[in-house]
C-alpha cells in the first residue's frame, strides 16, 4: 500500500506516518526488528533512559542513527524548566548521533504520578521556551482544542494529543475532542498514547490525523515486529480511507442495485 503523501514536521519530510517509541521491549533484538517491520522513520527515545537501557546497552549504539530520524523526548519531567533542561541534552544526543541539524524534541510534562497525564500550564510555558531556542517541538498533551491551540500560536510544529492514557491501551476515548483538534490545526496532529491494535490507528487516521506515535501497543505484545508491521497497516489503510472519503451514514438502508430502469 502506498503511504499517500508525505508527512511535513520543521521543514523534513517523512513518507511514514508512524512514530515508534524504544521504550519496554523484552530485547533489543525485539526493538530492531520491530522497528524495521513498522517501517517508521521517526523514532522517539528517553533522554533521561538512553545511557540507562535495561539490558545494560546504549541506544546510541544499538539504533542506525543514518535509518531513523531521532526524537528525543522529555520523559520523567515535571516541571517546565527540567524539560527545557532536557530538551537541550536530547538536542546534544542528536548530535552524537550524527544528526547535527535535529532540533526535534517531543515535549512531555507530566507531574501527575497516578494516571500520567500531561500538565497543560507547564507544557505550554516550556513550549513558549523551547521554541525561542530554535526547536522544533512536539509537545504531548491532553486532548483539549483550546490548549493544541495556543500550543502552535507558540509556535509548535505539530500538536500530540493523547487518545487515551499513557500504556492503557483503551483506544481513543477523546474522539470528539480529536476531531475539533485537527479541524482547527495549521500543523500536523499526532495521535500519541492509548492506541491498542491496528484498527485503533486505523480509526485515528481516519479522523484525518496526520500521524501517530505508538510504543506500548507493539513493545508489551506477544510479537512486537509482527504488531508492528500490522499497526503499520493499520495507519496506512486510515491514511488512504480518509483521502478516499467514507459515505455518508444513513438513517435507513439503501439498495446498492438500483430499482429505475430494471429490464427482467
Amino acid at each position: 500500500m502506498e503511504n499517500c503523501s508525505s508527512l511535513l514536521i520543521g521543514g523534513k519530510q517523512f513518507s511514514s506516518r508512524l512514530m515508534v517509541g524504544t521504550g519496554k521491549y523484552k530485547s533489543n533484538k525485539d526493538m530492531i526488528e520491530s522497528l524495521s517491520k513498522s517501517e517508521t522513520e521517526i523514532i522517539t527515545v528517553a533522554v533521561r533512559r538512553i545511557n540507562n537501557d535495561k539490558h545494560g546497552e546504549n541506544l546510541l549504539e544499538k539504533i542506525n542513527w543514518q535509518k531513523y530520524w531521532m526524537l528525543p523526548n522529555t520523559a520523567g519531567c515535571i516541571n517546565a524548566d527540567e524539560a527545557v533542561r532536557i530538551a537541550i541534552l536530547g538536542r546534544e544526543l542528536a548530535k552524537l548521533s550524527g544528526q547535527e541539524e535535529n532540533n526535534f524534541v517531543k515535549l512531555e510534562v507530566i507531574s501527575d504520578k497516578k494516571y500520567l497525564l500531561p500538565d497543560p500550564i507547564e507544557t505550554l510555558k516550556a513550549a513558549e521556551v523551547l521554541v525561542k531556542k530554535g526547536f522544533i517541538v512536539l509537545p504531548y498533551i491532553n486532548a483539549d482544542p483550546i490548549l493544541a491551540k495556543r500550543l502552535e500560536e507558540a509556535g509548535c510544529s505539530t500538536v500530540m494529543p493523547l487518545g487515551s492514557p499513557i500504556g492503557s491501551g483503551q483506544g481513543l476515548l477523546n474522539s470528539s475532542n480529536i476531531s475539533i483538534i485537527i479541524e482547527n490545526a495549521n500543523v500536523p496532529v499526532i495521535i500519541d498514547a492509548g492506541i491498542g491494535v491496528p484498527s485503533e490507528a486505523s480509526q485515528a487516521m481516519e479522523l484525518g490525523a496526520d500521524g501517530v506515535l505508538i510504543n506500548s501497543a507493539i513493545a508489551l505484545s506477544d510479537n512486537p515486529p509482527l504488531m508492528a508491521q500490522a499497526i503499520n497497516y493499520g495507519v496506512k489503510a486510515g491514511r488512504q480511507a480518509f483521502l478516499a472519503g467514507r459515505i455518508e451514514k444513513q438513517d435507513f438502508a439503501l439498495a446498492s442495485s438500483p430499482e429505475k430502469n430494471i429490464s427482467i
